[in-house]
């Protein structure tokens, strides 16, 4: 057990920078072809949906401080059936790593390095998330929080300068002109939020763990609200239109976008090198939750042995889409079905637990009682 060292702020922070990743380039896109004009509202749903997810493994976080939901989950539902879910969480996020780096190394060469084979491009992010989780978690977290501000910052400056360009109609009607297609769209965006999952790793390891639910609202609050403002500002410029016509439509929003009296006339190498350091943080967040539910099923004492272990697998798995179509289609797919597994089966955990009324160890935990 590691000692507790884990702020609200730390935790908050290893939210943010693990939701904001290489989804936000196509966010736009999957919000405007669920709904149209209502690409916004769509989102917002999204942010909602993985909130509750969130809400319920915070609530099992703080019902068992000193346990992450590998073991917990023995607790309260038997050896066998956790083993069961412990195998699958373990199997969605090293698939979630795989097409996180594939999605990568996709918009690199097809952006900025155009003669280097997209194989060179995963492997070197591979490698670099590899080696980034051989440490603990309280380096872990250190980590997300030193990132979040270039990640946060660059972002907010683009857009806000976007907006000189934005026509509010583009944003009408709010609710779009095709809501038939919402509930798919809001299922779609929802999986992008899925790397907050990690909070289950990190609540063991935090100095107050009945703080969590605080450090749950403001990561969902800050990285499900800039979602919306992304979105927002993406419709508000191009219209959704035309949008559907772009593959990564927030990159063609930095490209658009200008500083004053035309210091850099694009913004996109900028915006790009903002996100690169998004796609790791959220890379290396699952890889780390991989490695680290792993050490945790089979009772290690270090997760270090599995880093480079589960490298050729997960390689593997990120080459097995034969073109950016098809891997985007297995990443809507595959998120939509994780849904079960980060909202589903934590809402089922935390019902029987109530029904049996098991909790963890520390029961000093005054939240947890007022909770009940």
């Amino acid at each position: 057990m590691e000692p507790r060292q884990i702020t609200v702020i730390q935790a908050s922070a290893v939210i943010v920078s693990t939701i904001i990743g290489v989804g936000v380039l196509a966010l736009p896109l999957f919000a405007v072809r669920a709904a149209d004009s209502g690409g916004p509202l769509v989102t917002l749903l999204a942010v909602l949906l993985a909130f509750v997810g969130l809400v319920l493994i915070t609530w099992l976080g703080i019902r068992f401080p000193d346990q992450t939901i590998i073991h917990y989950s023995e607790a309260i539902i038997g050896k066998w059936l956790a083993w069961i879910g412990s195998m699958c969480i373990i199997l969605f996020f090293a698939v979630l790593t795989s097409l996180t780096a594939r999605e990568f190394g996709e918009v690199v060469v097809t952006s900025v390095l155009k003669s280097t084979p997209v194989e060179v491009t995963v492997i070197v992010m591979l490698l670099l998330a590899a080696i980034s989780t051989r440490h603990g978690i309280t380096t872990f977290a250190h980590i997300h929080t030193f990132y979040v501000p270039f990640l946060l910052i660059p972002v907010l400056v683009i857009v806000a300068l976007s907006l000189k360009n934005a026509e509010a109609i583009n944003l009408l009607p709010i609710w779009g002109n095709e809501p038939g297609g919402m509930l798919k769209g809001t299922l779609t965006i929802a999986a992008l939020f899925q790397g907050a999952f990690i909070l289950t790793a990190v609540i063991p390891a935090m100095k107050h763990p009945e703080k969590a639910m605080k450090a749950s609202f403001w990561g969902m609050v800050i990285a499900g609200g800039l979602y919306i403002v992304i979105v927002a500002a993406t419709i508000s410029v191009f219209g959704s239109e035309e949008i559907k016509q772009l593959l990564w439509p927030t990159l063609e929003l930095a490209k658009a976008t200008t500083l004053p009296a035309n210091i850099l006339e694009r913004l996109d190498a900028a915006f790009l090198a903002v996100w690169v350091t998004a796609v790791f943080t959220t890379l290396f967040s699952s890889y780390f939750f991989t490695i680290y539910a792993m050490s945790h099923l089979f009772r290690l004492r270090e997760h270090k042995l599995f880093s480079y272990f589960i490298l050729p697998f997960v390689f593997v798995m990120a080459m097995l889409p034969q073109n950016i179509i098809q891997m985007y289609e297995i990443i809507e797919n595959v998120g939509r079905i994780g849904l079960i597994i980060t909202i589903v089966y934590p809402g089922l955990l935390l019902i029987v637990s109530i029904l049996r009324k098991k909790r963890g160890n520390r029961i000093a935990n005054k939240k947890v009682d007022q909770i009940d």
